[in-house]
């Protein structure tokens, strides 16, 4: 048996693997990019399917599709949307900036599939007139970025980020009566609990959600049904309206068609806004992630505030050594995201005219950023946040040597006197407290009730 075949299309013929199920234009496109190994993911190759599919049953039901043939692509088309033919999508991110290679790609897998499925009888599904009709793989492309973007950040992103901010506001509020040293500059400030700093994260995470949830807004809107360049040529007037609405039945997504072709093809806007929310809420991880390393730092020489749960051997030399590795992996994929929304940015700007011609890397980069921003929020809230422990005695003998906490002093004693306590508790490494009674005629009394920590942390003067 050949290992090939012999496919046609309107350049001539070609060899394609014998097994395969798709056909020439996948194989010259497959042969023409041979860059970085990276496919479209399961996430984008679904919202293909899904478009494959709501646009056989919306041309049927304008009557521009055959019931039988309709029928077929459906069925194909589902099974490309349930994931059983992603080793077949074989074709390179970097490619045609149109995505033209991967849209017909999935055209040719669906009509090989439908085709099977209708062994017998006379009529062959072709991958263009048939399982492309209506369709562009200039609105295509640009519709499955949206679809696969919104399902993947309301699938998964979101209840990740969820689940990290309510793993943050537990945590803060099981060590709700510990108070520490804030810091300012790195450097000692006037204390706060642990619940308000964890509440700060929780908070900036919640944001982070309220802007993802945000951009979606945007997203929602489908190129689809503007065809070549927007005006919907060979196409029925109705379809991107229908085909809308059978996109949100099959995803329960209210999805509805754009309200400016031009726009929704020449650009990338939408997924652009979406991109820099990403990139904000890697700013948040980093930062959270950073203070998560500071607190743990030591256990011995560092702040030790908090010990993160020890998950693996920090060292391949120094025994007993482990590090804040859940924490630094979440550094990373900040880093990525960042750089992600950098390619997404220039690729945005590559809207020549009636089409953006960098889809394919505005969609990996985008629907990578969602997949590795969600996976690392919930590993950071199980594997760190809801594992870790405060360092309760360390943290209060570092608050009981804090000398900044006589700015709660300033309006009894005056500042210049609060300053001169404050150097001489520092320069001899004592207790605020004693050095205050000796430098000024106030009580025990009075000096526990002024440079009480947990009075400090609820704002307002102390009295």
């Amino acid at each position: 048996m050949s290992d090939y075949r012999i496919e046609k299309d309107s350049m001539g013929e070609i060899k394609v693997p014998a097994g395969a199920l798709y056909g020439a234009q996948t194989q010259r496109a497959h042969d023409n990019f041979p860059i970085s190994g990276i496919r479209f993911s399961r996430e984008f190759i679904q919202a293909l399917g899904y478009i494959k599919k709501s646009a056989a049953l919306t041309n049927n039901k304008l009557g521009l599709l055959d019931d039988e043939i309709a029928e077929a692509i459906n069925q194909a088309a589902q099974e490309v949307v349930d994931g059983k033919h992603d080793k077949e999508f074989v074709i390179d991110i970097f490619q045609t900036g149109s995505g033209t290679s991967s849209n017909m790609n999935t055209n040719e897998v669906i009509s090989h599939l439908a085709n099977e499925m209708k062994s017998g009888t006379e009529a062959n599904i072709h991958p263009n007139d048939h399982v492309n009709f209506g369709q562009s793989s200039n609105d295509v492309i640009p519709t499955a970025i949206r679809i696969s973007a919104l399902l993947s950040a309301k699938n998964d992103l979101i209840p990740a980020l969820k689940h990290l901010h309510d793993t943050f506001i537990e945590k803060g509020k099981e060590y709700a009566d510990v108070v520490k040293t804030g810091r300012t500059h790195l450097m000692d400030a006037m204390p706060v609990t642990i619940e308000q700093e964890f509440g700060g994260y929780a908070r900036q995470v919640e944001l982070g959600i309220q802007r993802v949830e945000s951009a979606l807004a945007r997203i929602k809107e489908l190129p689809q049904g503007g065809t070549a360049v927007g005006t919907g040529i060979n196409t029925h007037p109705d379809f991107g309206k229908l085909f809308a609405e059978r996109v949100s039945e099959l995803t329960g997504e209210d999805f509805v068609e754009a309200e400016n072709h031009f726009e929704a093809q020449a650009t990338v806007d939408a997924p652009v806004e979406l991109s820099g929310q990403l990139k904000t809420i890697a700013v948040s991880l980093m930062k959270i992630a950073n203070d998560l390393r500071w607190m743990n730092s030591g256990p011995n020489s560092g702040i030790g505030e908090v010990q993160l749960a020890a998950l693996q051997p920090g060292s391949s030399i120094m025994p007993g050594k482990v590090n804040p590795v859940i924490e630094e992996s979440v550094t990373m994929v900040c880093a990525q995201v960042i750089g992600n929304d950098a390619a997404v940015t220039v690729g945005g700007q590559m809207g020549n005219f009636e089409l953006n011609v960098m889809l394919p890397v505005v969609a990996h980069n985008l629907l990578e950023s969602i997949r590795i921003l969600g996976n690392a929020a919930r590993n950071l809230a199980d594997r760190s946040v809801s594992q870790l422990s405060v360092r309760k005695d360390n943290i209060a003998d570092m608050v009981g040597r804090n000398p900044i906490l006589v700015t709660a002093l300033n309006p009894i004693i005056g500042y210049d006197l609060a300053a001169k306590i404050a150097k001489k508790a520092y320069a001899e490494n004592r207790a605020l407290k004693d050095v205050a009674k000796e430098m000024t005629d106030l009580s025990e009394e009075e000096l526990d009730q002024a440079l009480d920590p947990i009075k400090m942390t609820k704002g307002g003067f102390t009295e």
